[in-house]
């Protein structure tokens, strides 16, 4: 299970929607060995594209670098789909370096809906987690418009946007 704070949640999907249409992308970095997102780092898309996303090579390693002074490493790896549901394509699969990472994926193909889903890929193989938002500081019953879920018509937690 991936469990995030609301403003860290709030700051991806904010640069999803500032990037699109284009695919954005970023970490949340953690301390080493602790499975907590504390840390957003916003990165460029090196691809400037539409379906596809790739770090920057010069600002993963200054980033890089940086977590690794902190004693930090990438706790979750995300981007965003501009046209498709959020989960990984086969290149997402493909590209798939961290087996111990949280493969966050953020839909802007709605303007008005943003499907938020998480992921474990190691060696190929898919594996979709439940996400849990913590600090969230609003009615867990009011109207709705992040959804996290295990399928576009199943959802399992829901959190309004800009709370």
């Amino acid at each position: 299970m991936l469990t995030i704070d609301a403003a860290i949640l709030e700051a991806i999907v904010a640069h999803a929607r500032r990037d699109h249409p284009d695919e954005a992308c970023g970490i949340v970095a953690g301390p080493i060995g602790s499975d907590q997102p504390t840390r957003h780092i916003a990165m460029d898309n090196a691809e400037r594209s539409p379906t596809f996303y790739r770090f920057d090579s010069m600002e993963q390693l200054r980033v890089w670098r940086e977590m690794d002074d902190r004693d930090e490493e990438p706790v979750v790896i995300y981007h965003s789909h501009t046209a498709t549901e959020a989960y990984p394509s086969r290149t997402d699969v493909g590209i798939a370096q961290l087996p111990e990472a949280h493969y966050l994926l953020v839909s802007t193909r709605e303007p008005d809906t943003t499907e938020i889903r998480s992921y474990r890929i190691v060696d190929g193989v898919v594996t979709e987690e439940p996400v849990r938002v913590v600090n969230a500081g609003v009615d867990q019953h009011a109207v709705q418009s992040y959804m996290f879920g295990q399928s576009p018509a199943e959802v399992d937690y829901e959190c309004p946007a800009g709370s």
